[in-house]
């Protein structure tokens, strides 16, 4: 069954949206047989996110950044798979992390089983790309390890939060670029050194494709606050609820204008639900969200610049596009 792509990114060249199609029909396939054991219930418990959907953004980044040299070749297409397995099972340990209760519209795993059954999946995701990883060469096995360290070392240093001394903001950035971004930039270079593209040109993927991944958290920062239910599908204000810091609150805490005085103090800790259309209406009106909406532009020309450096084939115009969706996305 194939995944839809990751948003609805209109690509003009008709071979290249077939090749993506078919690509992501291929990965799908070999997703759920990745993920199958003879013990029924591992079998269940590992398919629970992947059959709860999600528009496999990582897997269509390796596939596109394939195209970019052979885009066939043999690897490809479990690479992503590999990227996918990962970020899932990433999903599994978060979710236990953070208490959470539902995962793309179903029971998270930890709330249908528990936590121990959770972690432990996760685990077994982890387990199943390494296996598929171990054929696809050295190169690629110590990429992963290095992506895997600054997934731990992001989500160490969130639940940290920053030393003293530390800049807020350049602290909440880096753990983006760990948490976040590392993923999203191997998926890119798994594509281009999968479909042997140069060297020249896989850096420049796995930078543009770092960028993209921390422009798009940035822009669901943004969402967060400025979108309705109605546009975004997303209940607004889930991270003030939370007290998750995300970059508008970070901006509006490091204020020192006196008039910020009651936003700052409203916004440092979780907002009670009596209060949190307050919160939003003043955060909205809030310069914050225009500092924000800056750092996200930085990030996406960031991006923009990498691609810029690549051949003109029609991924290239796919990637400039998804640059431009993420930015728009934010309102």
């Amino acid at each position: 069954m194939a995944a839809p792509p990751v948003v609805d990114l209109p690509i003009g060249d008709e071979r290249l949206a077939r090749d993506m199609a078919g690509g992501l029909a291929e990965v799908e396939k070999l997703l759920r047989a990745a993920v199958e054991s003879e013990d029924a219930f591992i079998t269940e418990a590992s398919r629970h996110l992947i059959e709860a959907g999600g528009k496999r953004f990582r897997a269509t980044l390796v596939l596109l950044a394939a195209q970019f040299g052979n885009a066939a070749a043999a690897g490809v297409v479990p690479g992503a798979v590999v990227i996918e397995l990962t970020h899932l099972a990433t999903l599994y340990h978060d979710d236990v992390m953070d208490e959470a209760r539902m995962r793309r519209g179903s029971a998270s795993a930890n709330a249908r089983w528990d936590n121990t059954i959770a972690i432990l999946t996760g685990d077994y995701l982890f387990a199943q790309a390494s296996i598929l990883l171990a054929d696809l060469g050295n190169d690629l096995i110590r990429t992963q390890a290095t992506t895997f360290s600054r997934l731990v070392q992001g989500q160490i240093r969130e639940t940290r939060g920053p030393r003293p001394g530390d800049d807020p903001v350049e602290h909440y950035i880096e753990v983006l670029a760990d948490k976040t971004g590392s993923l999203i930039a191997t998926s890119g270079r798994f594509g281009g050194l999968l479909g042997g593209a140069p060297p020249r040109i896989v850096d420049r993927l796995d930078g543009a494709c770092e960028a993209i991944g921390i422009a798009w958290q940035l822009s669901d920062d943004l969402i967060d606050v400025a979108a309705t239910t109605s546009e975004s599908g997303k209940t607004p204000g889930t991270d003030l609820r939370e007290g998750i810091r995300t970059l508008p609150v970070l901006y509006v805490l490091g204020s020192d204008d006196p008039a910020d005085a009651g936003l700052r103090e409203l916004l440092s800790g979780p907002v009670p639900e009596e209060r949190l259309s307050e919160a939003l209406t003043a955060l909205r009106a809030h310069r914050a969200m225009d500092q924000a909406r800056a750092e996200l532009n930085r990030w996406a020309d960031r991006a923009r610049a990498d691609l810029a450096e690549l051949p003109d084939i029609p991924a290239r115009e796919a990637f400039m596009s998804l640059c431009d969706y993420v930015v728009a996305r934010s309102g």
